[in-house]
């Protein structure tokens, strides 16, 4: 009987690892011909023959990225304001999240109802550009951090796993000495960082690709993130093809390179948080 228990679970685990396999390699096959749109030259992309592998290597389109002097500086503008950004937002959700996780905070049910209502009524985007005008934050980085502080919907993750820290440990920290803000510090930050880790990756991700609050609150080209500047990357090979100057970049060229170039820095962070993934979500959303 153990003998067919194990020959059975042998075919399973094989027939699971093997449509794993053929899964990871469907999935990878767009990331692939984006990498080699963005190395081949532009006959070849033009008569469609880029799959996976880079026909006609071209690098000219990663020589232009790189040579520019405002990609240089609004890829490093771009991490320091992903990084302050993720920073900003984690301590208010932190902030917002810890007290709300108290059963006998007075106004909680009140309090929480009116953050996710957020989550439904949207004023819109006229609105949300008068009110960030009127608080003079046009043209300035505040305006992209600010206006986006807060998820209500990560904040509600967050607050679930401080409800999911046994109420016996809190007491315990009280009976120590310890303060709410000790408690917060000492206690309960180090017993939900997954959760951090994870929603530190949301906030992160969604800086790192955001556009369109640049767009909007932006004039000042030195305020400008790496997307902005591939935009206008991609906006300038449109032109130049339309007037015919010579070049052997197609817009293709441009865009493959981007999406190459906006990957990295997440291919490269999420190996360190991806452990905490899981387990971050389902502390933050299970428990409560």
């Amino acid at each position: 009987m153990n003998a067919l228990n194990s020959k059975n679970e042998k075919i399973f685990q094989f027939f699971w690892t093997l449509f794993f396999i053929v899964v990871t390699c469907i999935a990878m096959v767009p990331i692939l011909r984006v990498v080699a749109m963005s190395f081949s030259s532009k006959d070849a992309i033009t008569a469609g023959r880029v799959f996976i592998l880079p026909v006609g290597f071209n690098t000219e389109a990663y020589v232009r990225a790189v040579n520019s002097g405002s990609f240089i500086r609004a890829f490093g503008y771009s991490i320091v304001l992903m990084l302050g950004s993720t920073a900003v937002n984690l301590i208010m959700t932190v902030l917002a999240a810890y007290p709300l996780s108290k059963k006998n905070l007075i106004g909680g049910s009140l309090i929480m109802t009116l953050f996710v209502m957020t989550m439904y009524l949207n004023p819109g985007v006229i609105p949300t550009y008068l009110n960030v005008r009127d608080f003079g934050l046009i043209n300035k980085v505040w305006a992209l951090i600010i206006p986006g502080a807060l998820s209500a919907y990560n904040m509600i993750i967050m607050c679930n796993a401080f409800k999911g820290i046994d109420s016996a440990i809190y007491e315990a920290a009280t009976i120590d000495g310890c303060g709410q803000f000790r408690t917060l510090m000492s206690v309960a930050l180090p017993l939900v960082y997954p959760t951090i880790a994870t929603l530190g990756l949301f906030y992160a991700v969604g800086r790192w690709n955001g556009i369109n609050d640049v767009m909007y609150y932006i004039n000042d080209s030195t305020l400008y993130t790496v997307q902005m500047v591939l935009k206008q990357f991609i906006e300038s090979v449109n032109v130049s093809v339309e007037e015919g100057v010579n070049t052997n970049l197609v817009a293709e060229n441009i865009k493959a390179a981007s999406i190459v170039i906006s990957m990295l820095p997440m291919l490269i962070v999420y190996p360190f948080v991806q452990k905490f993934f899981t387990k971050g979500i389902m502390v933050g959303a299970v428990k409560g």
